[in-house]
């Protein structure tokens, strides 16, 4: 009975540390946290709805969540401390982050407004209506689209680059162009999962 226990046991601390080191592996949480940052100064969004913050579970007397310590039990301290942050702030990114401002108080933000051009699924721009673009204005149109594309592109993989995990570069990408679309301004249209226009 007692090896049969303790088989139990092992076999549910390997299946649990199997589980832990998917979300350990990628910070989600801080993706999130540093995509938000990044794309509330770019859009300057200053007087926008914030989305409630999920409440953290109660903690023991240190300070810890009730699976913090099981946590502690199942995965080294050492591996725990290794746990990466996303860091986003480097002399890239301040770059872009200054010329998609600047396109966002600008033409982008206009053919946002308009409705011409809208947030992809996938973390970029697109034109989504051309019509709503005079013929004289759409060469250049295209031209601030194919600018703040590659900037987001050039983005997502510096990010990706400056924290020494290029395979991280899609999930970024993921993470950014949900940040997009639920910082998304009212009026403004964005692609649902299946790629079709909704407006905020």
């Amino acid at each position: 009975m007692r090896k049969l226990v303790y088989v139990v046991l092992t076999s549910l601390a390997v299946a649990l540390a199997g589980c832990v080191t998917i979300n350990v592996y990628f910070p989600e949480a801080a993706a999130q946290k540093a995509a938000d940052q990044f794309i509330g100064n770019v859009l300057d969004d200053a007087g926008q709805t914030v989305s409630p913050q999920p409440q953290k579970p109660a903690a023991d007397e240190h300070g810890q969540p009730p699976s913090a310590m099981l946590l502690d039990l199942l995965v080294p301290a050492a591996y725990a401390a290794d746990t990466p942050d996303i860091r986003i702030q480097n002399s890239t990114t301040e770059a872009i982050s200054g010329r998609t401002h600047a396109r966002f108080q600008g033409a982008l933000g206009a053919l946002l407004d308009s409705g011409a051009v809208g947030f992809t699924n996938d973390g970029m721009v697109a034109v989504r209506d051309a019509t709503k673009i005079p013929l004289d204005q759409r060469a250049q149109a295209n031209a601030t689209v194919a600018d703040e594309n590659r900037d987001r592109a050039a983005l997502y993989r510096e990010i990706a680059r400056a924290n020494n995990h290029p395979e991280w570069e899609a999930q970024i990408r993921a993470t950014f162009a949900k940040g997009w679309i639920e910082k998304a301004r009212a009026g403004w249209y964005y692609q649902d999962a299946a790629g079709a226009w909704q407006k905020k």
